[in-house]
């Protein structure tokens, strides 16, 4: 059986793919909503995917090769896409999609070190040119820069007392003695969420520096997209929705100084204008076949 992407959908119908149309997919992933809007724009339609993980792309250039002439898959982060657009000579696109976070496929591989449900190295890193790996990190920071990452990456209240447990249990290399040490530093029985969640998640972050990649990228797809074109974000956790709902509320905003006073630098009419005002998240049936996208939200913009 194929694997269908998080609100697969949904983001057919807010991207609106048409003949004709350019779409870039900044997070190729396994290449299932690329596929989609490939096939929506037929015949002409023509796809950019970006992705920094060698095995995703290559799983998407086998799940995409049917539409390799109207498709160029590149290795490289969403944070260089107006670099990416620029090199095919593209002035503007018709639609830009971003999903965000770890993807399915590199959760379910121990090796690649995401899961706490998995035994694996501490690596997380989305690809080889990342500057550091979970290891390097729970191995090497100080007790307090620990315990702030935890606490601000993965608003953890017991970010302390993992740090602290961390520090005296080191050395740390896989991802089995990290989630003992959590669980004997936070034992949170009858929780639904697992002790070691919010760790792993802010190691994830903080390795991929994810955050700053997001405030990176979202005004170059702005930028990017033509009069009328839209862009989807899907992002899994606070910390990205927060940065994606602010960015999309300013920019959809007239920005002008009232009289006798200069309040902004510079003043500006609305870029962008909302598509749905509150995120759009998976029906009841999506989240029974696929848990994580329990977590998913989506928001929509088109550009003015």
């Amino acid at each position: 059986m194929s694997h269908i992407p998080v609100l697969y959908k949904e983001i057919i119908h807010a991207l609106q793919p048409c003949g004709n149309g350019r779409y870039v997919d900044c997070t190729l992933g396994a290449g299932g909503h690329a596929r989609g809007i490939l096939e929506a724009c037929a015949p002409n339609g023509l796809l950019l995917g970006l992705d920094v993980d060698p095995q995703a792309l290559a799983l998407s250039r086998e799940i995409l090769a049917p539409y390799e002439e109207r498709a160029w898959l590149v290795q490289a982060s969403y944070v260089t896409l107006a670099q990416q657009i620029a090199a095919l000579r593209w002035e503007a696109v018709d639609g830009i999609l971003l999903d965000l976070g770890a993807s399915s496929m590199q959760f379910d591989n121990a090796a690649r070190g995401f899961s706490f449900m998995q035994d694996g190295p501490l690596d997380m890193r989305f690809g080889p040119r990342a500057f550091q790996s979970a290891e390097d990190i729970v191995n090497t920071y100080d007790e307090k820069d620990l315990a702030d990452l935890i606490f601000r990456y993965g608003e953890d209240r017991d970010s302390r007392k993992i740090a602290r447990a961390i520090l005296l249990s080191r050395p740390l290399r896989t991802t089995r003695e990290l989630v003992a040490v959590i669980e004997r530093a936070s034992p949170r029985r009858g929780d639904r969420v697992h002790p070691a969640t919010q760790t792993f998640q802010a190691l994830r972050i903080a390795v991929n520096e994810e955050l700053e990649a997001v405030q990176r990228v979202l005004p170059q797809a702005v930028s990017s997209l033509k009069s009328g074109g839209r862009f989807a974000v899907i992002s899994f956790h606070s910390l990205e929705d927060r940065i994606v709902k602010e960015f999309f509320r300013e920019q959809s905003k007239d920005i002008f100084n009232p009289p006798y006073e200069k309040i902004y630098a510079e003043e500006r009419k609305a870029v962008i204008k909302m598509i749905n005002k509150k995120p759009i998240v998976a029906s009841d049936e999506e989240i029974k076949h696929n848990p994580r996208a329990r977590s998913a939200k989506l928001r929509v913009i088109e550009k003015i």
